[in-house]
C-alpha cells in the first residue's frame, strides 16, 4: 500500500498550491479521502475530506472557501486545491485514506492508511 504525496513547496502571500496524493495497492473507491496538516507542538488537524463516491466533502472553518479537494477514482488520486493561501497555512499536509466499505471487505483490505506527508511552507 502506497500512498504518495506531492505539489508542496514554498508559496508567497495569496499564492496557490495544488497537493496531489497518488494511491496504490488497496481499492481505492472503497475508502473516504482526508487532508490533514500538522505543524511541529501540534495535534494533526482535519483539512478537508470527501467520501468514496467523492459526492459530498466537509472541510476545516480554516479553509473553507479557499481549499477544494477532490478525487479521481480512475486513477486512484486525491487532490487538495489550495488558494489564497495564509502563513498558517504553514504545515506538512497528509493524504489519508479511511475504508467505508462492509466490515470484512476493511478488515481483509485495512481499515486506515496515511502518507508521509508533504511541506507547505510560507515564504514572506
Amino acid at each position: 500500500v502506497q500512498l504518495v504525496e506531492s505539489g508542496g513547496g514554498l508559496v508567497q502571500p495569496g499564492g496557490s498550491l495544488r497537493l496531489s496524493c497518488a494511491t496504490s495497492g488497496f481499492t481505492f473507491s472503497y475508502y473516504a479521502m482526508s487532508w490533514y496538516r500538522q505543524v511541529p507542538g501540534k495535534e494533526r488537524e482535519l483539512v478537508a475530506g470527501i467520501n468514496s463516491a467523492g459526492s459530498s466533502t466537509n472541510y476545516a472553518d480554516s479553509v473553507k472557501g479557499r481549499f477544494t479537494i477532490s478525487r479521481d477514482n480512475a486513477k486512484n488520486t486525491v487532490n487538495l486545491q489550495m488558494n489564497s493561501l495564509k502563513p498558517e497555512d504553514t504545515a506538512v499536509y497528509y493524504c489519508k485514506a479511511r475504508c467505508v466499505a462492509l466490515y470484512d471487505v476493511c478488515r481483509r483490505s485495512g481499515y486506515e492508511y496515511w502518507g508521509q506527508g508533504t511541506q507547505v511552507t510560507f515564504s514572506s
